[in-house]
């Protein structure tokens, strides 16, 4: 079977990525663009570029199911994700993380499971993610995975530390560039004295490389998998 890509999260900084290396592979892709993005022309035509089908349909079950069941998709690459800068940039209060991260994620999952296309959930999370963790983010990302691996669908979930790199665009996180560079020396320093499966799991990790792992996830038959550091860059 000739697999069909869609991609939730495409105009963000790894979803751009997941985009790309899907269209390398010539694996027919649609990127799901969210209708009322201020960027929607801009975002037509860099993915457009990259060999993508943009879809534009509404963030609701029944938009998204109808999208999915429009284009049959035997993959679903859901890379959602936000910051507080880009949640107030698009008016999004509150718990940031439950309205993306769970909300969007869940809307992703339903309609996967009502397209009747059954396709192969891909699920971007974090390391550390729990749904009893105390953080906000890492609970967030928990219940996300927790939608994912209830569906009834074949799934995969990548679980990478620090996400950093080129290529962000609005979409800056200086803190945590600074953070993972820190903890990328503290782990060198582990790593020297045998901590070689702790620096590989929490080492930070760039978009190019997370993405084919994801790509690989998704279109290698593996069935319910959650990958951390040393998976994903093995799976590249």
């Amino acid at each position: 079977m000739t697999p069909r890509a869609f991609v939730t999260g495409a105009t963000g900084f790894v979803g751009r990525a997941v985009v790309q290396a899907l269209a390398a592979r010539g694996v027919p892709t649609v990127a799901h663009v969210r209708p009322d993005s201020k960027k929607l022309d801009e975002w037509r035509r860099r993915l457009g570029e990259l060999g993508a089908t943009v879809d534009t349909c509404a963030w609701d079950v029944a938009a998204m199911t109808a999208a999915m069941r429009t284009h049959a998709p035997t993959h679903v690459w859901n890379v959602i994700g936000t910051t507080r800068r880009r949640a107030s940039a698009d008016g999004v209060a509150g718990d940031i993380y439950q309205a993306v991260d769970v909300g969007l994620s869940k809307i992703v999952v339903a309609a996967a499971v009502g397209c009747g296309a059954r396709p192969r959930l891909v699920q971007l999370s974090s390391i550390g993610a729990s749904v009893k963790s105390s953080s906000a983010y890492l609970r967030g990302r928990g219940q996300a995975d927790a939608a994912v691996m209830s569906s009834g669908l074949p799934w995969a979930i990548a679980r990478p530390s620090f996400i950093v790199g080129e290529g962000r665009g609005d979409d800056k996180r200086t803190l945590e560039d600074a953070t993972a560079a820190v903890a990328n020396l503290a782990l060198g320093v582990v790593g020297f004295f045998g901590g070689k499966q702790l620096r590989a799991t929490y080492r930070s990790i760039d978009p190019a490389t997370l993405a084919a792992a994801l790509v690989r996830l998704g279109l290698d038959d593996v069935r319910d998998l959650i990958a951390t550091g040393p998976d994903l860059r093995a799976a590249t």
